[in-house]
């Protein structure tokens, strides 16, 4: 295993990002694609998303680049400041190897147009194991139809697999179970049930 993905003591990973990348970039060049590459027609990566477009890490940057907004399409937000966006931002940080915001940005506009996000749970369960789950995935309006939801899907599922999780979960409305089961999810059998406590 390198250094980079090598679990530290306390099973956070290793490595700083580039510039305001809130994790290393380059774990993003090591994805294996072998898992999807039927998945997407024409081909595309996280390394050739499209013409104009970039997949990377969330950038402290990306308040002004419309991530926030983008948000908004997906479920409330709030009004959030800067100053707010930045404590969030550094708190994620100071958790290495929890948090894993990834942004599809067009670069001819810079503007933030997709995003998804893998937390990582650290567990005591199978060996003291870690579990992802994928979040907040969202794709602008104005870029559906450009399979930018499946290669956020996709690659998140394969950081996870990369950062050595057992395994990784979502939470969707059933609307959506079959384009997450076209992207390898399932339902287990006698797992299907999701409780909630609401507190907003």
């Amino acid at each position: 295993m390198d250094q980079e993905s090598k679990p530290a003591q306390n099973g956070c990973v290793n490595g700083s990002g580039e510039g305001s990348d809130i994790f290393p970039r380059s774990l993003l060049k090591q994805l294996d694609w072998a898992d999807y590459a039927d998945k997407f027609r024409p081909a595309i990566t996280a390394d050739q998303p499209g013409d104009g477009l970039l997949v990377r890490p969330l950038q402290k940057e990306d308040y002004d680049k419309g991530f926030l907004q983008l948000l908004g399409q997906l479920t409330e937000v709030g009004d959030i400041s800067r100053e707010d966006f930045l404590k969030r931002y550094e708190a994620m940080t100071a958790c290495p190897g929890t948090y894993y915001p990834v942004v599809v940005e067009d670069e001819v506009k810079g503007q933030v147009v997709g995003a998804a996000t893998l937390v990582i749970e650290q567990k005591f369960i199978h060996h003291c194991a870690v579990r992802g789950r994928l979040e907040d995935v969202v794709v602008s309006d104005d870029y559906r139809g450009k399979q930018l939801g499946k290669l956020l899907i996709a690659v998140i599922s394969l950081l996870a697999k990369r950062l050595h999780c057992y395994k990784i979960t979502l939470d969707c409305r059933d609307v959506m179970i079959p384009f997450y089961s076209k992207m390898g999810y399932t339902n287990e059998a006698g797992r299907a049930n999701y409780m909630t406590i609401r507190y907003d």
